[in-house]
Order: C-alpha cells, then structure tokens, then sequence
C-alpha cells in the first residue's frame, strides 16, 4: 500500500474548473471575483455578516488581536494545548501569552481555569485585552459556558477556529462566537485553498480595519501614502477558486471524515485502555467536523503513544501526538500557566490517527488492524 497520511488535501476537477476559471478572467493577482464570491458564501455557511479572506488563519487572529488592543504591557489568556500558531500571534502583538490547561475529555480549554486566570489577573492589576479561545480537533470549546461569563467581566472574546469549519455548537456554527474568529485554510484542514485563511466578525467596524491594515495601510491617495504599518494578508483570487470549490463539498468531507470516527470507534473503543476525545460520559461528535480524529490510551497502558506512532510510521502510516502544550515549549517556557497536568497528560497519551475525507475503507481498516495489533502486543 502507498503511504497513508494524517489528513491530505481531497481536490476534484471542480477546484481545477474553478481555478481555470479564474486564471482565465484576468484576475491573477490579490483579490478579484473570487474572493468576493468565497468571501460571502463563507460568511453565509458559517452564520456571519462579514468575512474577509486573509493568506493564512494566523494572519486572522493577529488583526483581530490588534482591533483588541492586545499590544506591550497587556495579557492575552488562551489555552496551552494549541498549535504554535494561536500563541505566536499573540506574541506579534507584543502581549504577553497566559495559558490555561485543557478539560480531559475533549482536551477543549477549561472554562474554570480561563475565569480564574482572568480573575487572578485582574485582581493582580493586569490589562486582559481578550482571551483567546481554540476549537481543539474540529470541536467547539464550551462557548454556553465561557461567553456569558467573559460578558459579565467585560472580557472579549477572540474565536480560533482553525481547526473546526463546519462544526457547531449547539447548532451555532464554529467562527460565529465571540467579537471575531479565525479560520485556517491550510492543506492539512478539513478544506483548504492550498494555504490561506479568514477573518470571520458581525462588526463591520472590525472587518473595515483589518481591511485596511491587510492591504498594508495603504491610505485613499493617489499615490502610495502611508500613516502607519500594515500587513500583506490578503487571499489571491486563484486560491480562492480552490476554495470555492472545497466549500461546495465540505458537507461530504465532513461526512466521510465522520463515518472514519465512528469506523475507528467501533473497532479500536472497545479494547482496553482506549479512548476516543469527544466520545463517553454524554459526550457526542455530532456537532464536530471530524476534522482529526484522537485516540487517548490509559495511563497503565502497556503501550506508551509513542510505541503506537512508531509502529504505524513502519507500517508506512502517519499518525502524531496532539499539540505539544505551549508551556512545555521551549518558547514559551517562561510564560505564566494556570495548571497544566490535564493537556500535559494528553499530550503523553494521544495519538491522532489519519483521518483525511480522501482514504478509502482499505487505508481505515489497514489502520485499525496495524494499531489494534500494536496496542494488544
């Protein structure tokens, strides 16, 4: 069998229809029709007025933190078990990161931990200028929970969807919490415009500003005038094409990295020491998009993650840890945490295993055989 990977592109001849289309309407350079078109029909699935397409969800999360004022001398509080892009965002700001452990069961931020951060902090005389919040593997965070409380403190909310187009939370989509949301366009996510992202907020206000500031700040003259720094962020009109496209099949790709979930559950749930992030004690993946789907083995596992990953990567298949915590990061070493057992244990035992809308039953179930034989050996 040919290399089975984690979660690889799935494009059809519509992404390549498309993206002639565009090469062949002139409209080669930044911006054009097709970001417009994406644009809207984003903001429509997700349930926003306003989106703008930006070159990569980290991009999206840097402008909606400087429309926050996260900047040198203030706080931003976010989770430690993200990938680096979340935290380094904060850190173009000049802010200082402050992370909070995760929940154990969907390895989500702990809602709890975050109020007491911003509590602690504030009492400390500390300007928080957001928290930051990730949908971790394609599942929202506690948005129920977390936004009502942030709203009694006066606290905005900055959305990392990355990771979780699609899903919803208690049937609101992923990227519509909170003042304004990024999502990620990478080739590794549930869909993707070859690399790219977007900036997602029902303030018009917000999305005029980091129009601007996307553009490189450049003012209304007529030549190149120029009162303060800007950014290059903004999507070519060729990869929005892709994403057209992509977004016509997202519901499909979602749906077949679901039935790969449930495929993996049936088979690997039920051995023991074996669990799955999201699934249990009441908890459903109907409302996630799948995007990775985790297993997490017992403590008293006879198998450690890293005998799994190794014996799927001779087999030829990939798989990886979660996210190494932020804390445990030599960048971010010194940086304030509000526990930390709970992701650094998930990060010990967790294991993502491949879960792209692409592979065929033949790759699902040569999976399981290979890591069912590992975890029983």
């Amino acid at each position: 069998m040919t290399r089975i990977h984690l979660s690889k592109a799935d494009v059809s001849v519509l992404e390549e229809t498309l993206v002639l289309e565009a090469l062949r309407s002139g409209w080669v350079a930044p911006l054009g029709p097709m970001v417009d078109r994406f644009e809207a029909e984003v903001a429509q699935r997700v349930g926003v007025e306003h989106a703008l397409a930006l070159s990569s969800g980290t991009a999206a999360l840097h402008l909606a933190l400087l429309h926050h004022g996260a900047g040198p001398g203030t706080v931003v509080v976010l989770p430690s078990m993200t990938f680096a892009a979340t935290a380094n965002a904060v850190l173009y700001t000049g802010a200082e990161p402050v992370f909070v452990d995760s929940r154990l069961d969907d390895a989500n931020l702990d809602v709890e931990l975050t109020l007491e951060a911003v509590d602690e902090l504030a009492a400390q005389g500390r300007e928080v200028s957001c928290v930051l919040s990730v949908d971790l593997f394609g599942r929202s965070a506690d948005y129920q929970a977390l936004m009502p409380a942030l709203a009694q403190r006066g606290i905005p909310l900055v959305e990392d969807a990355a990771e979780a187009l699609g899903a919803t939370h208690r049937g609101k989509g992923a990227g519509s919490f909170g003042t304004a949301a990024a999502l990620s366009f990478n080739g590794n996510k549930i869909m993707t415009t070859s690399g790219g992202g977007m900036l997602l907020s029902n303030d018009g206000d917000l999305i005029d500003r980091a129009r601007y500031l996307s553009t490189q700040a450049r003012q209304p003259a007529p030549w190149y005038e120029h009162t303060e720094m800007g950014f290059n962020y903004r999507l070519s009109n060729i990869l929005a094409a892709i994403g057209v496209g992509q977004l016509s099949r997202l519901d499909e790709m979602i749906g077949r990295r679901r039935a790969h979930r449930q495929l993996y559950a049936d088979a690997l749930g039920a051995l023991p020491g074996v669990r799955f992030l999201g699934r249990g004690d009441g908890l459903s993946d109907s409302e996630d998009n799948c995007w990775l789907t985790c297993m997490v083995l017992a403590p008293d596992s006879p198998v450690s993650a890293n005998d799994v990953i190794a014996g799927l990567e001779a087999a030829d298949i990939e798989a990886r840890h979660l996210w190494k915590p932020m804390h445990m990061q030599p960048l971010y070493a010194k940086s304030r945490m509000f526990a930390g057992g709970v992701s650094e244990s998930l990060f010990a035992s967790g294991i993502t295993l491949p879960s792209g809308s692409a592979l065929t039953s033949a790759d699902i179930d040569h999976v399981i055989d290979v890591t069912s034989t590992l975890i029983q050996q």
